[in-house]
């Protein structure tokens, strides 16, 4: 199946593009922290790097890039218009959601285009570096 019709038939279905960690491992959440191990996490090493945590004891799905100016975003992991998954935006610190709709939101949550551009703010957590972990409080 070539790229453009993948492509078209992950959007129709919802599939994020972002995947989740290949260790899974690299993470854990405790207390309302989530806490990833950079070491073991070799998809965020590169700037635009990305992965999707998802888990029963999450309250919710979240996304975690590594931005272009070097710091680290998490996001709720929902698009505003259908609660799809979201993806980065390669080369970029923008997110995208992964349907049709290709709603999409600047590395500060704000909404700048498609079908859910008018639909708010996605939730962003801070994101606390310490050494090589991630520390994210939801």
């Amino acid at each position: 199946m070539d790229t453009l019709k993948r492509n078209v038939f992950q959007r129709l279905m919802g599939i994020p593009a972002t995947s989740k960690p290949s260790d899974d491992q690299c993470w854990s959440f405790s207390d309302g922290k989530i806490e990833i191990d950079l070491k073991r996490a070799p998809e965020l090493k590169d700037v635009g790097g990305a992965i999707r945590l998802e888990k029963k004891q999450l309250p919710e799905r979240l996304i975690v890039f590594h931005g272009t100016n070097g710091k680290y975003y998490a996001f709720k992991n929902k698009c505003k218009h259908m609660g799809r998954r979201m993806d980065i935006i390669p080369g970029s610190d923008k997110l995208q959601c992964c349907s049709i709709g290709k709603t999409t939101y600047n590395k500060d949550g704000n909404p700048l285009s498609g079908s859910g551009s008018g639909k708010g703010k996605l939730c962003s957590y801070n994101v606390e570096v310490t050494l090589d972990k991630l520390i994210i409080k939801i």
